[in-house]
């Protein structure tokens, strides 16, 4: 069947950075990082790990009460990059709310902060007395989904990924897989995550969390390097709107790249370390998807969390692809990993990056660990223009994600 295209014509973003995919495109291309000392970590008993990076205070008075209620923080993050992503496209109300508009946004679980403060309460008398009636809408699965939906009133599919670290990618991919089957016109895609202090000792018990650079949290994470000492936990949300091309052209919209393929797919050699040939397979299949060969990638974006293992793994599953001749950068170093809003907002940034001819480094590579070497590291801002980019994500579970954009001429 004739498939049909579709394109990116809205972004929306809070980061680390800030509000704003402005902030966000700013905050990697300058070489700020958003990593900084976190006071709740002390609270919690043998955590050694003590850095996060977090969103700045926010305003959600933006958002009515009576949507914000049955808000978490990440379905308000959610909710704020969605109508940022709406505004940047000019996408009006009817277009919202006339079913061909649809809403694919995931979490790693519902909200763990509203979780832990119902069963504190509770575990202390076991009362439900307390329990206000907007507490589920909080730690659902589909929070963020279902929130967004009701906030912007769109009244098309819901989808709600849940795959950890690939789960904002797979939100973009499964929504640009029904626009291109003509099951959708337009989809709202993504993913959010909130801060919670078990999400870093998940990481810490796993020997898999920075711990070195509590003194100096500017200095990590340190994605490829040879001193990089693991995962600086994050949060936020990326919010992307895809459209079929020939509506967003009919309506004058702009432009601003143009996805052409996506595949996911599962390791099952191991529930927790990654695999370069899955990772390499799973590049394999996005390019066939695309229609592309190897050679016509301009620039990958790394998932490099500044682990070990998962850093040397996905140097070689890229070098085994591409050689040493396509840039490679990750944005883990400028503002953590956000979890499962790390592809959503990556693939913001890199698409921000693209639209100015520039690539964004990876910030705190300085002596590249030899077993990553092999590759073009982009350590400094590089002018060049992107045509083709591939964006990676590689998730705990073996769930293996990538996603091929392409530069839409003007």
């Amino acid at each position: 069947m004739q498939l049909r295209r579709v394109v990116v014509t809205g972004i929306g973003a809070v980061s680390p950075f800030g509000c704003g995919f402005e902030r966000l495109t700013e905050g990697l291309l300058t070489g700020r990082s958003a990593v900084a000392y976190c006071s709740a970590l002390e609270s919690v008993g043998g955590l050694r790990s003590q850095i996060a990076a977090l969103v700045p205070t926010l305003d959600a008075k933006a958002i009515p009460r009576k949507f914000r209620r049955s808000m978490s923080a990440m379905s308000i993050y959610a909710t704020l990059a969605g109508q940022e992503a709406l505004t940047h496209a000019r996408l009006d109300d009817a277009a919202c709310q006339d079913g061909r508009t649809g809403v694919v946004i995931g979490s790693t679980v519902g909200s763990t902060l509203t979780t832990e403060e119902f069963f504190t309460d509770y575990l202390a008398d076991h009362s439900l007395e307390r329990m206000k009636s907007t507490l589920f809408f909080h730690i659902m699965n589909h929070s963020c989904a279902s929130n967004v939906a009701q906030a912007l009133d769109i009244r098309g599919r819901l989808l709600a990924p849940s795959a950890a670290c690939s789960t904002g990618c797979q939100a973009i991919g499964y929504g640009f897989e029904m626009i291109a089957f003509g099951k959708q016109d337009r989809m709202l895609c993504g993913g959010a995550d909130e801060f919670h202090p078990l999400t870093v000792a998940t990481f810490d018990v796993m020997h898999a969390a920075s711990i070195n650079f509590n003194a100096t949290p500017t200095q990590t994470p340190r994605p490829f390097d040879r001193d990089r000492d693991g995962v600086v936990c994050a949060e936020g949300s990326g919010i992307l709107l895809l459209e079929e091309l020939e509506l967003a052209k009919a309506r004058g919209a702009k432009i601003l790249a143009e996805i052409v393929g996506f595949a996911t797919l599962t390791d099952s050699s191991n529930i927790a370390n990654p695999n370069p040939a899955a990772m390499t397979e799973c590049m394999r299949l996005v390019l066939a998807d695309a229609g592309l060969e190897a050679a016509a990638v301009d620039y990958v974006n790394a998932h490099a969390t500044a682990t070990e293992q998962g850093d040397i793994a996905e140097a070689q599953a890229i070098h085994e692809l591409f050689g040493a001749r396509v840039p490679v950068s990750s944005f883990k170093g400028h503002m953590g990993h956000a979890m499962a809003a790390s592809g959503s907002l990556e693939l913001a940034g890199a698409v921000g990056a693209m639209q100015r001819g520039l690539i964004a480094p990876t910030l705190n590579l300085e002596h590249i660990d030899p077993a990553c070497a092999q590759l073009d590291h982009v350590r400094q801002p590089r002018e060049t223009q992107v045509n083709v980019m591939v964006k990676n994500n590689f998730a705990l579970g073996g769930v293996n994600s990538s996603i091929v954009l392409r530069r839409y001429p003007a």
